[in-house]
């Protein structure tokens, strides 16, 4: 079925990123992915690609682009090369959403047109050791200063993708005592310079799979930081960050299917390459299975794009699209996988960095679990 979500602009795009990806990413994602991540110096280029700035204000120096097609592109494009981008992904889908949203108009002066260039790389730490994304047992914390002008930041965060190569880091932290009916207020979001005294970045953490994507661990020992560096509202971090959870949820989903329809792809060109076997019934009909499912797959997503670009993408469709998308797609990749034989056990195959990086989509911006939870909730039940 042809698909009727992209226009011209999406396809001039689409050349554009496939020919930057052969031609400057392939070619080096090997040693990007021996060293666990790619070059500070990758991220200036995507800067001045425009890669960045899409869907950054023209005012900032980005693009201004108010729909969330190009990003689906690029995820697809990426996904098609079986490479990453490393933490340009938290970048962008994590922190820009916040930015736009929350920051003041000084604010955006300040960070935008770096944010833009690559200059500034912006990260986001919530998850705790011990405690994970929990809000009652978050035990960061950044009371006020007496005069009422700085924070005191002290404890620790994990999971922090882009945290080794990140300049700003939005930290959420206790800001004041929970209420006895709501452990979730008192939280704020901080954004931390990582050149300040107190910043360290710890060890980088050893993932299953995005291993280009310098996942870290941050610790803060009396940071100071501006009361003029509070992102949004204080004390209501967490409502912040829940209402960028359809967005992010949304972004998950897309990823979900590129990584799908790589995965057929990668199974189609390995089981044509060894013939017989694409002459046996069984390897037939599990790709035509797999294909049958990667269309409702598609049809899910591009819906729910059309939706988020006319803002009525609710919470509970996200979580639909998300738990439906990412658990399918699993399946997917495991069947391409199963396909390739032990070829696609083989850490360094493009399937099996699929298989590996898709494996978090199940548990990141809320488990499946979680959003049998949301979607049940929205049923009435």
């Amino acid at each position: 079925m042809r698909r009727t979500v992209f226009g011209a602009e999406h396809v001039t795009f689409r050349a554009t990123v496939r020919a930057f990806i052969e031609a400057e990413v392939v070619p080096s994602f090997t040693r990007w992915f021996d060293d666990g991540l790619v070059p500070r110096e990758f991220y200036y280029r995507l800067g001045e690609l425009g890669i960045l700035g899409l869907e950054v204000p023209v005012e900032y120096g980005g693009s201004g682009i108010d729909s969330y097609l190009h990003r689906a592109v690029l995820a697809e494009e990426i996904a098609r090369a079986a490479v990453s981008f490393g933490g340009s992904s938290a970048h962008v889908s994590r922190c820009l959403p916040l930015l736009k949203d929350l920051a003041t108009e000084a604010q955006r002066a300040r960070w935008l047109p770096g944010f833009v260039t690559g200059e500034t790389m912006f990260a986001l730490a919530v998850a705790e050791p011990g405690t994970g994304m929990e809000a009652a047992g978050m035990r960061t914390t950044a009371p006020l200063s007496l005069d009422r002008t700085q924070y005191l930041l002290n404890g620790s965060k994990t999971f922090v993708t882009g945290g080794v190569h990140a300049d700003r880091v939005i930290v959420c932290a206790r800001t004041a005592p929970p209420r006895a009916d709501d452990p979730t207020y008192g939280l704020s979001l901080l954004v931390v310079n990582t050149d300040a005294p107190g910043f360290r970045v710890g060890r980088a953490l050893d993932t299953l799979g995005r291993k280009v994507s310098d996942t870290a661990e941050l610790t803060f020992t009396d940071v100071r930081v501006p009361v003029t560096d509070r992102l949004g509202i204080a004390d209501l971090g967490l409502n912040h960050l829940a209402a960028q959870l359809p967005h992010e949820r949304l972004g998950i989903a897309v990823g979900a299917y590129a990584q799908a329809k790589a995965a057929i792809r990668f199974a189609c060109r390995h089981t044509a390459q060894r013939s017989p076997a694409t002459a046996f019934q069984t390897t037939k009909f599990e790709l035509a299975a797999c294909r049958a499912e990667l269309d409702a797959i598609e049809a899910m997503v591009d819906r729910a794009l059309h939706a988020h670009d006319r803002g009525e993408l609710t919470a509970a469709d996200a979580a639909s699209v998300k738990l439906f998308c990412t658990e399918t797609a699993g399946r997917i990749i495991d069947r391409s996988l199963q396909l390739h034989g032990g070829f696609g056990y083989l850490a360094d195959s493009p399937i099996a960095r699929l298989y590996a990086d898709h494996r978090i989509d199940r548990i990141q911006a809320g488990t499946s679990e979680v959003l049998r939870t949301v979607i049940a909730a929205d049923m009435g039940l």
